[in-house]
């Protein structure tokens, strides 16, 4: 069977759209023109039609809708059956996922429902002999692999966030909207979503363009104060390293490093942070790493552009200082 076109899959929360889904979207565009069949978004939720719009907005040449309450909330058993489904009647060449908590876990489902092969945490894409060749850091990001599922179809291929650009939205741009069916019923689908708990007031780790964190060496959870005040005057959000969480010191959803999240902000503070394989895992695509450490032997120093020998509690408050002053 011929397969063509690029879809890529539109993660929402309530209504609002992931920012690697938009970012999938522009990586989409790269290589839609050499398969043929534009670019098809995918989006399931519940009273989500004004999302498909402004997918088209976005670059997406049609959207398949699934507006339905059993979607209203991300359950992979659902949303895996109906994608597969609709991937099996139209035979995509590639599905594009942000590499996103949900994207993780979706991703892999799928590309087992439909036999075929699954690249994840993918940081580049070209195109060789009809094929993608995605590049994904492997090793704790000591090298970099680039991979290839040269025989099955669609290739599956989930998206590091921030790893590639988001285009700008286009509203003179037009697409077709089709609505679809759910795959399963809510009898059919096995576990059910009770409730959420909501961090209010903080910037998501996966979409900061700034993170400032910290490690062993703020010595305590009360040493996160000076952290957070650079993060909140910056803009930014507040990580932290495995030490510091399996402290007891700061919440695991801070963690940053190879068992936490992966991030690629534009600037990453990292204050008394050794720098450990594990950590830099999660944060060496970052675009500028800034690293204030004691030890002037500390690893992080190797992957720094810019860093600062000295105590963490002199040297934060410093620098939040000159911030508030340049930027207020």
């Amino acid at each position: 069977m011929t397969t063509q076109g690029v879809w890529v899959w539109i993660e929402q929360f309530k209504g609002e759209v992931m920012s690697p889904s938009w970012e999938a979207l522009g990586a989409a565009r790269v290589i839609a023109d050499t398969y043929g069949g534009g670019i098809t978004a995918c989006l399931f939720g519940a009273g989500v039609q004004g999302v498909a719009q402004q997918a088209i907005q976005y670059g997406a040449d049609r959207v398949f809708v699934a507006d339905d309450a059993t979607l209203e909330d991300f359950r992979a058993e659902a949303y895996a059956a109906l994608l597969a489904q609709l991937a099996q009647e139209h035979s995509p060449a590639v599905i594009l996922f942000g590499a996103t908590t949900c994207g993780r876990e979706l991703a892999p489902t799928v590309a087992a429902a439909l036999d075929t092969g699954a690249i994840a945490d993918v940081t580049a894409l070209e195109i060789e002999n009809h094929s993608v060749v995605a590049t994904r850091p492997i090793y704790s990001g000591k090298l970099l692999a680039k991979c290839v599922i040269s025989e099955r179809r669609p290739q599956v291929i989930s998206l590091r966030p921030r790893a590639f650009p988001r285009p700008e939205p286009d509203d003179s741009l037009s697409g077709e909207i089709i609505e679809v069916a759910p795959a399963l019923s809510e009898d059919e689908i096995k576990n059910k979503v009770t409730g959420f708990t909501t961090a209010e007031g903080q910037v998501s780790l996966a979409d900061a363009e700034i993170i400032v964190s910290g490690g062993r060496g703020v010595n305590g959870p009360d040493g996160f104060a000076p952290i957070q005040e650079l993060a909140q005057v910056l803009g930014g959000a507040v990580g932290a390293s495995r030490a510091a969480v399996d402290a007891g010191w700061v919440p695991y959803a801070h963690q940053v490093g190879q068992t936490g999240k992966t991030v690629s902000p534009d600037l990453y503070i990292a204050c008394g942070i050794s720098g450990a394989i594990q950590h830099q895992a999660g944060m060496r695509t970052s675009k500028v790493i800034v690293a204030i450490n004691k030890d002037p032997d500390a690893p992080i120093f190797k992957l720094a552009r810019y860093g600062i020998v000295g105590d963490l509690f002199q040297v934060v408050p410093e620098l939040t200082s000159a911030f508030k002053e340049k930027l207020t």
